[in-house]
């Protein structure tokens, strides 16, 4: 799940403390990471396909971006729930497979909860990521449930709830991998570079522009820089 890189249209609660054009340059950091994790998979699961949804207006900005190995679908409709109803209407057409949608939001996710959720999808009919926040960075089906994604709720701290509703509702089994968390606002870049500057190699590309980050952040604070 992936948005072109526009300034202001990406990782808006970010624009707090850091401009329209780092936010951006950051989220591409996070692309390029968070694509590099799921070809990583291709090397250790068999028959694994990598493919990013995206709106319609994207398509061509993010198949320049992810180079011709990745295959990239527009979604239909507008939002982050029509994408995912997008994701699993479009790659279970037809047929039963274990379907994995995350977006960029985690590009320091180790490789082995992709892992542990794929397997965890050979038991039930869901699979949920929860954050600490109330939500869930990861979502996986075995096949199209259209009612499971809704509008209300996404992107809230009740988001994880109405989705397990909805799955009861569906009489569907969830499982879960293990909780994690995304990037939504300062303090958790924060928590993501101290991470990064101890283990760089989980997403090199951010570990790279946040050590450029926390420099300029420290030269502006005694007046040599500016961010």
């Amino acid at each position: 799940m992936a948005k072109a890189p526009r300034p202001g249209a990406v990782k808006t609660r970010l624009t707090s403390s850091l401009s329209p054009e780092a936010v951006t340059t950051l989220y591409c950091c996070f692309l390029d990471d968070t694509l590099a994790l799921a070809r990583s998979l291709q090397l250790k699961l068999r028959d694994v396909e990598v493919a990013i949804m995206c709106p319609a207006s994207d398509v061509d900005e993010l198949e320049q971006l992810s180079g011709s190995e990745v295959s990239v679908v527009p979604q239909k409709g507008e939002g982050l729930a029509a994408g995912l109803t997008s994701v699993f209407a479009h790659f279970a057409e037809g047929h039963e497979r274990r379907i994995i949608a995350f977006n960029s939001d985690s590009p320091h996710l180790p490789r082995s909860v992709l892992e542990d959720a794929y397997e965890t999808l050979a038991a039930h009919d869901v699979v949920v990521g929860p954050t600490h926040d109330g939500g869930y960075y990861l979502v996986g089906a075995k096949a199209s449930h259209p009612t499971l994604f809704a509008s209300d709720g996404m992107g809230t701290s009740s988001a994880l709830d109405r989705l397990q509703s909805r799955a009861r509702a569906l009489e569907l089994s969830v499982g879960f991998a293990a909780p994690f968390y995304d990037i939504d606002v300062a303090d958790d870049l924060t928590r993501l570079a101290e991470e990064l500057r101890l283990a760089p190699a989980r997403a090199p590309s951010t570990a790279r522009w946040l050590k450029q980050w926390e420099l300029m952040t420290a030269q502006s604070r005694t007046g040599t820089g500016e961010l």
